[in-house]
């Protein structure tokens, strides 16, 4: 009988958080003793880390990501009337936080080797309504910023970065959060740098926009005084527990991101010809978020993978314009197609990737693909 070998997942946060256990309880007994669990100097300390990491001055810590980006918007006074160029591929909250302040989200296509949005789709869409474009950093990999800057202060646009899941990537060595007027980072459990929940946090060099976020996200509040409430805010506040646990993870993310690079590359040695990795930029340093390929037959190959122990994802299999409650948002196919992100989206598979996958288990994916690839043809 043939050795059963054990699963390898999608995802594996026990191997990180066992690296830092120690750290970890210390965290939680810390915060415990003191009672501090909203706010305090758990936040402050990460916030100031967080902004230098990403070479901004300002970093203020909110509830979680779709938050981050809706109070950038709220922050500049973006609203109805107001239109959001967004890349279709991406997943549904960049699209959402802009209907949640009421602007109007117009998706535009993406490129097809990197998946990411470009200037050239970008000016486009561009019109008179166009008060922002929302850069999504997909996969770990930043968007081309060397022709996205100056393209939105030609226009006299706002560039807000969606860096959700770039903690750590770079382009032409300046880092993902330091391009546009803000950006916002999800702190969800899977990210790179991932909280024990949610969180999230915007960035900026903008100090009235660092204020007006901050406020906003906490009732509306004055810092002048705490009594007095001058805009309609809501409450989306990062709780100080996960802001400590956030600085413990910080101090490793670098070392982290480097082993996803090792393996990002091991997969580019191992694959089977018939699955194609998304490109990677000559100016982009990515942090592989995502190890995403382009396989055909896509569900019958995950079906197969899945019993053979091999835990895959899919990130995105509908383009937000697809989906049932953005389509109303649609422009017509002759002002903005968008068949890029709708001829990928059967096609996109993500691979196992966290930073403790041994080349071993890269190799066995590997095979397992061009297994079923061989199957397929034999088929």
């Amino acid at each position: 009988m043939a050795e059963s070998r054990p699963p390898i997942p999608f995802l594996d946060l026990g191997a990180m958080h066992a690296q830092v256990r120690s750290e970890l309880d210390a965290v939680w007994h810390r915060v415990v003793d003191s009672s501090g669990f909203v706010g305090g100097e758990s936040v402050a300390e990460f916030e100031s880390s967080f902004s230098a990491y990403c070479d901004q001055e300002f970093a203020v810590g909110v509830a979680n990501g779709t938050d981050a980006l809706s109070l950038i918007l709220s922050g500049l006074g973006i609203g109805p009337g107001d239109e959001v160029i967004v890349p279709t591929n991406t997943f549904v909250a960049t699209a959402e936080a802009v209907c949640n302040v009421g602007a109007l989200p117009v998706f535009v296509d993406v490129d097809p080797a990197t998946l990411l949005v470009t200037a050239d789709h970008v000016e486009a869409a561009l019109t008179d309504q166009t008060a922002a474009v929302m850069v999504v950093h997909l996969y770990g990999q930043t968007a081309d910023m060397t022709a996205l800057v100056p393209l939105c202060a030609r226009a006299g646009v706002h560039l807000i970065e969606d860096a959700a899941q770039a903690h750590g990537a770079r382009w032409n060595g300046g880092p993902a959060g330091s391009f546009g007027t803000a950006a916002a980072f999800s702190f969800y459990p899977g990210k790179n740098l991932g909280a024990f929940g949610d969180g999230g946090v915007v960035v900026t060099n903008d100090a009235e926009l660092a204020m007006a976020v901050r406020s906003l996200a906490n009732h509306g509040r004055s810092e002048a005084d705490t009594h007095q409430h001058g805009v309609i805010g809501t409450n989306s506040r990062l709780d100080a527990l996960q802001a400590a646990v956030l600085s413990i993870k910080l101090a490793r993310l670098d070392e982290w991101n480097e082993a996803r690079r090792e393996i990002h590359s091991w997969y580019g040695d191992l694959l089977p010809a018939g699955v194609h990795q998304v490109e990677i930029a000559s100016m982009a340093s990515p942090v592989h978020h995502l190890e995403v390929v382009q396989v055909d037959d896509r569900d019958r190959m995950r079906e197969r993978l899945a019993a053979l122990g091999i835990g895959t994802g899919i990130h995105y299999p509908v383009p937000c314009h697809r989906l049932p409650a953005y389509e109303r948002f649609r422009r017509g196919e002759t002002a903005s197609p968008l068949h890029v992100a709708e001829t990928t989206a059967d096609r996109l598979l993500s691979l196992p990737m966290f930073p403790h996958l041994g080349r071993d288990d890269v190799a066995r994916v590997c095979a397992a693909l061009g297994d079923v690839l061989a199957e397929t043809s034999a088929g």
